[in-house]
């Protein structure tokens, strides 16, 4: 597939620009490829974040062609058919890590290490619910590309809330009630407009609309028996 690529890439912070660059178009060639083309051969100023290209760790995720996307995992030849890709970084990225914490998002134990380790069966019901979410790497693609949490500074976010349905499913976990609280709160689970694009587009295929709904239904739960204050 020979020619070139127009590549636009963003350059600078929240007041940078774009600025374009040509790329030799080769196959089975990856919007990380062209990225890195670009740092390697055209402008070494240029900093991006990659570690696995496989699409394992999460960390090469940008915009691309107006969508959040893994860039590893990303075939030029599917998003570029007019021989142009615009890449810039992800958005609605500033607090991930705050938000984690908000949201209760560590592990809290029952056991220590001198207790034998509990077996949880891999039919278990709280087990199958957690399932459906357990694989998120938070690579940062759904914060990117929810509505609410461009529009809501407070919103806690598809991951994080992601994480703490895991966690409510976890019997092993003891902080549920100050977990529940905090999901229960402004900015938390009730927030989600249940807009879908979170689904949409994880690399992972996983639904945080469905864990973010499952902590809705929860939340209620708690409050109504008392469990957690309004």
């Amino acid at each position: 597939m020979p020619g070139e690529l127009s590549v636009s890439l963003w350059r600078g912070g929240e007041r940078g620009r774009y600025e374009t660059y040509r790329v030799p178009r080769c196959e089975s060639q990856t919007v990380l490829d062209v990225v890195t083309f670009v740092q390697r051969h055209l402008d070494p100023t240029l900093t991006y974040r990659f570690a696995c290209r496989v699409g394992v760790c999460g960390s090469c995720a940008m915009t691309v062609n107006g969508r959040p996307r893994w860039t590893c995992r990303t075939h030029v030849a599917k998003v570029a058919g007019d021989d142009r890709l615009t890449i810039g970084p992800l958005e609605n990225l500033r607090i991930i890590k705050e938000k984690w914490q908000q949201a209760k998002g560590a592990f809290e134990p029952s056991k220590t290490k001198a207790d034998p380790i509990e077996q949880i069966r891999p039919d278990d019901p709280a087990r199958r619910l957690a399932d459906a979410a357990i694989e998120c790497i938070n690579c940062g693609v759904c914060y990117a590309a929810c509505d609410t949490v461009r529009w809501k500074e407070d919103y806690l976010g598809p991951a994080a809330l992601t994480r703490a349905w895991t966690l409510v499913n976890d019997r092993r976990d003891t902080g549920n009630a100050a977990r529940l609280q905090a999901v229960a709160g402004a900015g938390g689970c009730h927030s989600c407009h249940s807009h879908q694009s979170c689904q949409e587009l994880c690399p992972q295929a996983l639904n945080p609309t469905a864990a973010i709904a499952g902590l809705k239904r929860r939340t209620v739960a708690a409050y109504l028996k008392g469990e957690i204050a309004p």
